[in-house]
């Protein structure tokens, strides 16, 4: 049994959720798959996994097997990039994720301008609004927009985004525009849950936070939906300033109580802190900081 193959037939069990998505992921036949895994599990003595009818689920062992395989398959590919020559020119596989709207206006160009530039590095962009971990995912880059806990990452400003009151302008002509954050409470608001409050919603006032109630109409779980929402023109909402910039650009939104916004949040570019950084990396940083810069200035 070849051990370090069926820790990433294991591996693959786990992120995919079930054997069969793990056969497609892998190209491999399922029958290959489960006695791959059978017979991991056979040479260990222990169980690691046990299916239910929709997923799977690792045992206690199955648990600690897998972060100890995580780790030992992450030193042999560091091992293989060495031995490949990516210390010393900038070539191999780079994992980065980002926000999804922010990465498909934002990332996504700088990435396809630099897969022009550097033919030898090949990259993987996962566009989700959940904070992944960099180390358990094995992502070597990430956008983060807000501020950073304290870790081990090493954090590239990059610049600033603000978060505002944004509603359509026919929502504006049949209601008053509010010009304090206290007269949103007039208002029908949309929501974006899981951000932001979907009761009150924080501002600042000279050198006083305030909050102001709010009465949503509609609540969603994510940006795209609260602006397309917006502008239909039900209600006002509050998304960052990226999210809302293509309705702005075609006059469906127009921003409002721009005095009273909070610090913009910072925008950063963080990755864990290594001895010695790959060349494909440290090509990324270079060529990806200053377009954000310029792009977010």
């Amino acid at each position: 049994m070849d051990r370090l193959d069926a820790m990433s037939v294991l591996l693959a069990v786990v992120e995919t959720g079930s054997l069969s998505a793990a056969s497609r992921a892998l190209h491999s036949p399922l029958p290959t798959v489960s006695r791959k895994m059978s017979e991991l599990e056979a040479h260990l003595g222990v169980r690691l996994i046990t299916r239910t009818s929709r997923r799977i689920m690792l045992t206690e062992a199955g648990e600690s097997y897998v972060a100890a395989a995580r780790e030992i398959l992450g030193r042999v590919e560091e091992a293989e990039r060495r031995a490949s020559g990516e210390y010393i020119a900038p070539r191999g596989d780079l994992m980065m994720t980002a926000p999804i709207v922010f990465g498909r206006l934002h990332i996504l160009p700088v990435v396809t301008d630099f897969l022009k530039a550097f033919p030898d590095i090949n990259i993987r962009l996962t566009l989700s609004d959940r904070t992944v971990s960099l180390a358990d995912e094995q992502i070597d880059v990430a956008l983060r927009i807000g501020q950073l806990p304290e870790s081990n990452m090493v954090a590239t400003r990059v610049g600033a985004m603000r978060t505002t009151v944004y509603a359509h302008p026919h929502y504006l002509k049949r209601h008053s525009r509010p010009l304090h954050p206290r007269d949103l409470g007039d208002h029908q608001s949309i929501a974006f849950e899981g951000v932001l409050s979907h009761r009150f919603w924080t501002f600042r006032d000279g050198a006083q936070d305030i909050s102001a109630a709010i009465r949503p109409r509609l609540s969603v779980n994510t940006a795209e939906a609260a602006v397309d929402a917006a502008a239909s023109g039900i209600g006002v909402t509050r998304v960052m300033a990226y999210q809302a910039k293509r309705a702005v650009d075609a006059g469906l939104l127009e921003p409002l109580l721009e005095d009273f916004e909070l610090e913009a949040s910072p925008v950063h570019l963080v990755h864990l802190s290594q001895g010695s950084m790959p060349l494909k990396l440290r090509a990324f940083l270079d060529y990806a900081a200053p377009r954000l810069r310029k792009a977010l200035g």
